[in-house]
């Protein structure tokens, strides 16, 4: 259950979502993306609102889980149909690629494999790199550490630094890992129970005051 009473997020934040399992993170997001239905309130992107139209989905970017991707292609043949959708080609798939500077490298997205015999971190950078697609403006990523070995989860965290600040994207991510998401986002929240206990401006502090309320 899910009880927000108001939440905005403003255009170019990194938004963060924090909270234990069944706290209402993955519920959120997908309220957002309108895969659920709210059983009241709006949920809105410009002011619109996202069951009435599909305006949102032109700049919106997401990656919730590996139910985003279809499995029986190759990630190459993925990744041309995902640039398709928005008018793009194979050379833009290498540039984005290219743009992640080692977080996906072409070996993977050229594997042979289809995508439902990839392992758990490597179907994440598909979807992920599938999310950026395009250049949307909004970025939802639910979990996009889990799964991942530390190299790529360092080459992440540079990635939404770098998508966030020279693209003007506007990400919210939700993560168990404290530390990444405080080291990358400039607002969090915290649900509990689904309800929002803590919206706070990232700070030196906030990894350490996270942790301690965890910690009860």
């Amino acid at each position: 259950m899910l009880d927000v009473a108001d939440l905005t997020i403003e255009k170019g934040e990194c938004f963060g979502l924090v909270g234990n399992n069944g706290a209402g993170k993955t519920t959120m997001f997908r309220l957002i993306l309108d895969l659920i239905a709210a059983s009241k309130g709006e949920i809105t992107s410009r002011d619109k609102s996202v069951k009435q139209s599909d305006h949102w989905k032109v700049y919106t970017g997401s990656y919730l889980d590996e139910g985003f991707l279809i499995s029986f292609l190759t990630p190459w043949e993925y990744m041309k149909f995902a640039a398709g959708l928005h008018g793009l080609g194979e050379t833009d798939i290498t540039d984005l690629i290219q743009y992640t500077d080692g977080f996906v490298n072409e070996e993977l997205i050229k594997e042979k494999k289809f995508i439902r015999d990839l392992s758990k971190g490597n179907k994440s950078k598909v979807g992920i790199l599938t999310a950026l697609m395009g250049s949307p403006e909004v970025i939802i990523l639910d979990e996009p550490f889990a799964h991942l070995d530390p190299s790529s989860q360092i080459r992440l965290k540079n990635l939404i630094i770098r998508f966030n600040t020279e693209i003007g994207a506007t990400f919210l991510i939700s993560s168990h890992d404290l530390k990444h998401i405080t080291e990358v986002c400039n607002r969090i929240v915290l649900l509990e129970d689904g309800l929002i206990i803590k919206d706070i401006l990232t700070e030196v502090d906030t990894l350490k005051d996270l942790e301690a309320y965890f910690s009860v």
